[in-house]
């Protein structure tokens, strides 16, 4: 994979030996001089796309392609003179690895604060897994790659958990009312924030595959507060509730401190252990012979540029960040909305807590208040 030798053309391909990169530039560092005719080789789980003069010229699918470049072989080193024998027809192949990343973790760092309809304001904390796939190659390249020689799921992994942690709290707060109304709706609660974070995730080229909760614990202070509820319900009687809980005292001080501890469990669970055995079934027997447009949904050839029945570009260079239209290789402005491409939206400030969220927070993380309502 030389390519800055003198006489020989180069055949360009890529292995991932580790399972955690999604992308490899060749050459890894700096530029190179790529020569007319050289065999640029992608395999089914790869995509391949080639920058010249600092342009991203093609897209390859799987299979051998003939890459053509002004570099010719000894020609281009006698022309290079001028610039100290080094070519200025600069060109970089970028491998993108197409295949599912599975089991990427993600959680909060920090309690988020939930306003509870029962409970009052509490701060939850929440755990799960998720998978992510590369589908625009050359979107994930302009957006988070740049001039990276090589990309790993390590140095994304770290925003996405931000990002699936802002959009979790929003979720919770528009669609659960009380953390007591919690078990059995955590399918639910997956599908529908998994439904959420694929925009977010489709402005950068991924796609978000599955998502899973594991569990969402409140703090040991609520859960026995949940615990002293339980009871109540269950015996109806404050009085003998509290004769209760001065039995129970007292059986706890008869016991071993260590049994006593090795007893404390883990609060309320709120465990799915069957949502890890459907992340880790294989999906399928193989990669099907043909792909979905993503806007009209009509099969498609893999290879295609463009949607033959809707005309969907389907290499997408850039979008708006506003309202997610595919843009032109040099737009200045949006042409569905007239937002200016380099206008980025700016960080949500809650207007209580003053504290920054994602921007299209509709809750803060912070103090579990609604974002704007003090102006409704």
């Amino acid at each position: 994979m030389a390519t800055d030798n003198v006489v020989f053309l180069e055949v360009i391909e890529w292995f991932d030996e580790t399972g955690k990169e999604l992308l490899h530039r060749i050459p890894e560092q700096g530029s190179g001089e790529i020569k007319w005719g050289a065999q640029f080789i992608i395999r089914e789980s790869q995509a391949g796309v080639l920058f010249y003069k600092g342009k991203a010229c093609d897209a390859f699918g799987p299979g051998r392609h003939t890459l053509k470049t002004g570099n010719i072989p000894i020609i281009n080193k006698i022309m290079a003179i001028p610039w100290a024998m080094t070519s200025p027809l600069r060109a970089e192949a970028y491998i993108v690895n197409m295949k599912v990343f599975p089991n990427l973790k993600w959680g909060t760092r920090d309690p988020v604060a939930f306003k509870d309809s029962e409970l009052g304001l509490i701060r939850l904390r929440a755990h799960g897994v998720f998978n992510i796939q590369v589908v625009q190659p050359l979107l994930f390249i302009n957006t988070l790659v740049g001039t990276m020689g090589r990309f790993t799921t390590e140095e994304i992994e770290e925003y996405l958990k931000r990002v699936i942690v802002s959009r979790f709290n929003d979720h919770l707060g528009e669609h659960l009312d009380s953390i007591l109304n919690l078990p059995g709706r955590y399918e639910e609660l997956s599908a529908g924030l998994r439904e959420r974070l694929r925009k977010d995730f489709s402005h950068f080229g991924l796609g978000l595959t599955h998502l899973y909760m594991d569990s969402i614990t409140p703090p040991p202070e609520v859960q026995g507060a949940i615990d002293d509820r339980g009871r109540l319900n269950v015996i109806q009687d404050l009085d003998r509730l509290v004769k209760l809980k001065a039995a129970m005292a007292m059986e706890k001080a008869a016991e071993n401190q260590g049994e006593a501890g090795a007893g404390l469990g883990m609060g309320m669970g709120f465990m799915m252990p069957a949502m890890f055995a459907d992340a880790m079934r294989p999906q399928g027997g193989g990669p099907p012979p043909q792909a979905l447009c993503p806007d009209c949904g009509q099969p498609i050839t893999r290879d295609a540029k463009f949607c033959p029945h809707c005309g969907h570009q389907q290499v997408i260079i850039d979008q708006c960040v506003k309202c997610g239209k595919n843009l032109p290789a040099n737009a200045r402005f949006c042409p569905r909305c007239g937002h200016r491409v380099d206008d980025k939206p700016a960080a949500t400030v809650c207007p209580h807590c003053k504290a920054e969220n994602l921007p299209g927070s509709a809750f803060c993380n912070q103090c579990g208040e609604r974002m704007g309502s003090e102006l409704k």
